[in-house]
């Protein structure tokens, strides 16, 4: 296609690329900085713990390592906004589910190690006869079990989101506080001098993302609802103006809405509009109890935004590429929404292919606006249906590897493109499939899931 086979200078937004080195060597800091909470009590333990028989010893160790982990996992998602910005919410929910299976495998690993070292530890396990110290790890690990059947059934059932958000966060620190407990009543590594001021280094690091984590209501700020536009029966878009400094953020970053000052329910969205402008706007698709919340209020109605959050945006590309190509189904277009509003008013030159997923055509949203934007900007849009009404002469079907390779140009080409996905997991995962078969290098492919 000639829109996207033009070679033209980047122009990326003001200072992007120092930004996006950056947040190069702040993922490279955290990553150290994760490694030093899971390995330093391990190391203090066998270097200044003192000599001890082997099953002892990996008692210890296991143990350790596992209330580490089980840190870790919880910091990672604490909402950290440079740590967020840095790496981009879907590898931090990655390292998340990682780190939660490592943790839990050290659990049992920990309770394995227990019974081998000694077969009448197994009284250990029973509730009426244990110890409060076995009592508290026992609770610790029926905890942990919950939060890791919670994340299963995020996947395959649909839940009350803020319900079983608050299971998730409350099980999560049932886990990380009794497995704390849990140590302090075994007494032996607190005993130890040195080995104690590293339990309470590892505390603080829990104390501090909780309070972090805690926090999001003191750091969010006010706006007030301008409008509220019914683009589809089932999606509106709500614009907002802010009550104070207009919110900063990079085209394609999300953030987070609560409708209360000091808390109450609150849900992730993406920014819809500009960066260049100074209000922000957020496409919601309103079928749960929240969005239709959102779509009946009233303008004036103040809105607390906790945010940005996420990196998958052109302005944090570490070498960003003289051409775009975004991909979207359904409501996942609303992050290229903001990219192409914020290219458009940056007089953008570069050459963009927007390729669109819908059941229908009357669920591709905003087709008027991205007609008006392609007369500023070097835009092609391909709309694809899946049941194409009588008449329909565009693209039909699913978008796999053979609508990919006759959109996107010569595989010379393509390969030097960033290529944006966004939409259900599905979706995402079968389009970054075809992206790679295609030979699209992964540094090229940016991905964002809903």
């Amino acid at each position: 296609m000639g829109a996207v086979t033009n070679s033209l200078p980047v122009q990326a937004g003001p200072g992007s690329v120092a930004a996006a080195r950056g947040s190069a060597r702040t993922v490279r800091r955290w990553v150290v900085g994760f490694a030093v909470v899971l390995l330093a009590p391990l190391a203090v333990r066998v270097v200044a713990g003192g000599p001890a028989p082997v099953w002892a010893m990996l008692t210890d160790l296991t143990g350790l390592f596992a209330l580490s982990a089980m840190v870790c996992t919880f910091v990672v998602v604490c909402r950290l906004r440079v740590l967020s910005r840095a790496a981009g919410i879907t590898a931090l929910l990655s390292a998340h589910r990682s780190m939660g299976v490592l943790a839990a495998g050290s659990v049992v690993l920990h309770i394995a190690v227990v019974i081998a070292a000694d077969l009448d530890n197994l009284y250990l396990l029973t509730w009426v006869a244990a110890p409060p110290r076995a009592r508290a790890a026992t609770v610790a690990t029926v905890a942990l079990a919950g939060v890791i059947a919670l994340g299963v059934l995020r996947r395959r059932v649909r839940q009350d989101y803020e319900l079983w958000r608050w299971a998730h966060l409350v099980l999560s620190v049932a886990a990380v506080g009794l497995s704390a407990l849990h140590v302090l009543l075994v007494g032996q590594l607190v005993a130890q001098p040195v080995m104690r001021w590293v339990l309470v280094a590892v505390a603080a690091v829990l104390v501090a993302g909780l309070w972090h984590r805690l926090s999001a209501a003191r750091r969010s700020s006010e706006h007030v609802v301008r409008e509220v536009c019914h683009d589809s029966p089932s999606v509106c878009t709500l614009v907002l103006d802010p009550r104070g400094a207009p919110l900063r953020f990079a085209p394609g970053q999300f953030a987070w809405l609560r409708l209360a000052k000091g808390g109450g329910e609150e849900h992730p969205f993406t920014i819809a509009s500009s960066a260049s402008g100074g209000g922000c706007a957020f496409t919601v698709r309103s079928t749960g109890d929240f969005g239709t919340l959102l779509r009946n209020l009233p303008p004036g109605t103040p809105v607390w935004v906790d945010g940005p959050y996420g990196s998958c945006s052109l302005d944090l590309l570490p070498q960003p590429a003289s051409g775009v190509a975004m991909i979207a189904a359904g409501v996942g277009i609303t992050p290229m929404l903001s990219m192409v509003r914020t290219l458009a008013d940056r007089h953008d030159p570069r050459p963009l292919l927007l390729v669109r997923a819908a059941a229908t055509p009357q669920e591709l949203l905003f087709r008027h606006e991205l007609a008006q934007l392609a007369q500023r900007l070097d835009l092609t849009v391909v709309e694809v249906v899946r049941t194409p009404p009588p008449g329909w002469r565009g693209a039909t079907g699913d978008i796999g590897t053979p609508l990919l390779r006759a959109v996107l140009p010569h595989p010379g080409r393509r390969s030097a493109l960033d290529h944006f996905i966004c939409g259900p997991p599905g979706f995402v995962t079968a389009v970054a499939r075809g992206l790679r078969e295609l030979g699209v290098p992964e540094h090229r492919i940016h991905i964002e899931q809903f």
